[in-house]
């Protein structure tokens, strides 16, 4: 690989080590995570010991202080084996990412550095019942009462709702200003009026919890407004520009977890006297798989690379990599089933939990389609 998004070295080791691990410790539980749908503790406990729930965070509040390639490559690598097990330190990121765009020093100091050492989870608040592509049209709100803050309303579809203890949320603070009326909090889960509501029973990713959660007169700190008021909604949208490369990283390796095992079944499995290998209608059903999973692995790392030098064009890039990563992934996934036949479609393999898994890149953060309206307008313009 040449050009601006060459994996380092460094890089490289890195892959190496996050493999190990996700071979180890994590691929021998992903169908029982998948099977009971519930947290697993034991995975996140692998992660927090590695270092890795704080890749992202700057060293000065206890994280690594790693760049976005770096931290696009641990979710490749662990959605590879487990897409539940990686949507921890996705979430982990996208919480706090308007923390470290808006927060002040003290509140980075005071917040960053438990959600660093994986002992403090964070999730992000930011859909609604009534308010999901179109999340300006939110109506869970903040007002002032004395030197604190008090929410009201309800969010949905919150990933690692209830395993989470810190919550970033935003709520309308001026209704009359629309996306300028929003701001960001920061909500603990023990935080009086606020509780989590029933958990989604999904397709996929299901060892990561989805819920809705409640603001019922939810009283906070005045200190726990985040940055400046009026301002959340533009931290939200900059979040993002940060985070859909990382779907894309998850996408990427939800693919090449199919590939890999079709890839060996073919090699394996004989019919008509040889191996399925070698058959060319299966050939290139897999030439296809791997050669558009590797287009969208660019994508990805030319993304994280412009995120990491702060080019104008990151919304674009973020926006190619997410919705070209998650088609191809429902895609190949989609194809590893069919290689493996029957087979393909029962339990006993991990394609089928592959091919689950993989429709949820081309949802959430922004569906494609959303993706492809970012696309458009960066490229003509506000249309």
């Amino acid at each position: 690989m040449t050009g601006m998004f060459t994996l380092s070295e460094t890089h490289r080791e890195f892959q190496s080590v996050v493999r190990q691990i996700a071979a180890d410790r994590i691929a021998p539980r992903a169908a029982e995570i998948d099977e009971t749908a519930e947290f697993p503790w034991d995975v996140k406990q692998v992660l927090a010991e590695n270092g890795l729930l704080g890749l992202h965070v700057p060293e000065e509040y206890g994280g690594a202080g790693a760049d976005t390639l770096t931290f696009a490559l641990l979710v490749e690598e662990v959605a590879r084996v487990c897409a539940s097990s990686s949507v921890i330190p996705l979430v982990q990121k996208l919480g706090t990412v308007p923390l470290l765009m808006g927060a002040s020093q003290e509140q980075k100091k005071s917040w960053l550095p438990s959600i660093a050492a994986g002992e403090d989870l964070i999730s992000y608040c930011l859909s609604e019942p009534g308010a999901g592509s179109d999340a300006a049209a939110m109506t869970t709100s903040a007002r002032r009462d004395g030197d604190g803050w008090v929410l009201n309303g309800t969010k949905v579809w919150i990933s690692m709702a209830g395993a989470s203890s810190r919550y970033t949320v935003l709520a309308k603070t001026d209704p009359s200003k629309g996306a300028k009326g929003v701001s960001a909090f920061f909500v603990h889960a023990d935080d009086a009026g606020f509780s989590v509501g029933k958990k989604e029973d999904k397709l996929g990713i299901k060892g990561s919890p989805t819920c809705a959660v409640h603001f019922d007169d939810c009283r906070i700190p005045g200190d726990r407004l985040v940055g400046e008021e009026g301002r959340g909604f533009t931290y939200a949208m900059q979040a993002f520009d940060h985070t859909r490369l990382v779907v894309g990283a998850q996408a990427v390796g939800i693919a090449q977890g199919a590939i890999d095992v079709a890839s060996a079944y073919m090699k394996e499995r004989e019919q008509f006297g040889k191996p399925i290998a070698s058959f060319q209608g299966l050939q290139f059903l897999l030439a296809d798989m791997a050669m558009e999973t590797e287009a969208a692995r660019q994508l990805v790392y030319a993304a994280a690379a412009k995120a990491d030098r702060g080019d104008p064009d990151l919304t674009l890039f973020s926006a190619y990599a997410k919705c070209k990563a998650g088609d191809v992934a429902m895609k190949v996934t989609t194809d590893a089933v069919q290689i493996l036949g029957g087979y393909g479609y029962v339990r006993d393999y991990p394609v089928e939990r592959m091919m689950r898994d993989a429709k949820i890149t081309q949802i959430y953060e922004g569906t494609n389609q959303i993706q492809r309206v970012v696309i458009a307008r960066q490229l003509l313009g506000r249309y």
